[in-house]
């Protein structure tokens, strides 16, 4: 295990490189894992949760997808196929050293995208968690695509100082830590004049929020074999009552899964609870559905 992950690339398909921080190998006892980000997001606001988990025992990597972070940014393959396929891809790679069937964990859209992986390429992996996401159906809540981008289209942070923004989600998260806040500025481009940009382009965010919107994991649940565990921000609004009917409908389809609620939790919830996530995974890993 190490505190600082050493950063490696992994080439897909079609080309494209993947940024990828490798945090520590499985110890004897320990599982592979692999973790993925959700929309707009990098592999560091993963730092916490993957520090964690290696010291449950576990290899750990982190993936910037493609568009995102210090990976490349095509103009092509958003769809949450085309991404799920880049992680199969990666499986392949990590395959070749040892990380056999790895345990894959997607946040939010991630969610969506690791699910989309347990259904196309189960033999891969382990078991997926879905990471406060998993079951998002945008065209449940948005039947008119229009809607869906304009109530979700990303705020234009172009050009604003990278202290103003840093202060700004400090203050909005009072309970994250140092490390998760900075995580969640490597979203950002920091420019010389000391402004930022989103490493993900707009027009790709838009792109992939489409994909999403078209993507139906209830679709899925009948054709994945593999564990799937949700770990789910809840609360007491109409979100959360969906959620959790979601979840219902989901653990009633899959043949093995489970779910565990982060009451009051943020969306980001692996960043606000580090610790707590991997404890819930390990547990799991060891006693649980991927036992």
């Amino acid at each position: 295990m190490t505190s600082v992950p050493s950063p490696e690339t992994i080439p897909v398909r079609d080309g494209t490189r993947l940024a990828v921080l490798r945090w520590s190998e499985p110890s004897a006892d320990g599982v592979p894992v692999v973790l993925v980000h959700g929309l707009a997001s990098n592999a560091r606001l993963w730092d916490g949760a993957a520090r964690s988990l290696s010291e449950c025992g576990h290899g750990v990597i982190a993936v910037d997808l493609r568009g995102h972070g210090q990976s490349d940014k095509p103009d092509h393959g958003y769809s949450v196929g085309d991404v799920a396929d880049d992680v199969a891809d990666v499986l392949v790679v990590l395959a070749r050293e040892g990380w056999t069937r790895p345990l894959v964990c997607g946040q939010s859209w991630g969610g969506n995208v690791v699910v989309e992986l347990a259904a196309r390429h189960g033999a891969a992996v382990r078991g997926v968690v879905a990471v406060d996401g998993g079951t998002i159906e945008l065209s449940r809540m948005f039947p008119r695509w229009e809607d869906c981008e304009s109530a979700l289209a990303p705020p234009r942070l172009e050009g604003m100082p990278f202290e103003r923004l840093r202060s700004l989600i400090a203050a909005s998260h009072p309970d994250w830590s140092e490390e998760a806040v900075d995580g969640q500025m490597h979203n950002m481009e920091r420019l010389d004049d000391g402004t930022i940009r989103p490493w993900l382009l707009r027009r790709r965010h838009m792109t992939i929020l489409r994909s999403l919107w078209e993507h139906s994991p209830a679709s899925l649940w009948a054709s994945i074999e593999v564990p799937v565990l949700f770990t789910t921000a809840i609360g007491d609004d109409a979100q959360s009552r969906a959620k959790r009917e979601q979840i219902a409908d989901a653990l009633a389809a899959l043949g093995r899964a489970d779910v565990a609620w982060f009451e009051g939790a943020d969306h980001d919830l692996h960043a606000q609870y580090p610790r707590r996530f991997a404890d819930v995974v390990d547990a799991q890993v060891r006693t649980g559905i991927f036992a």
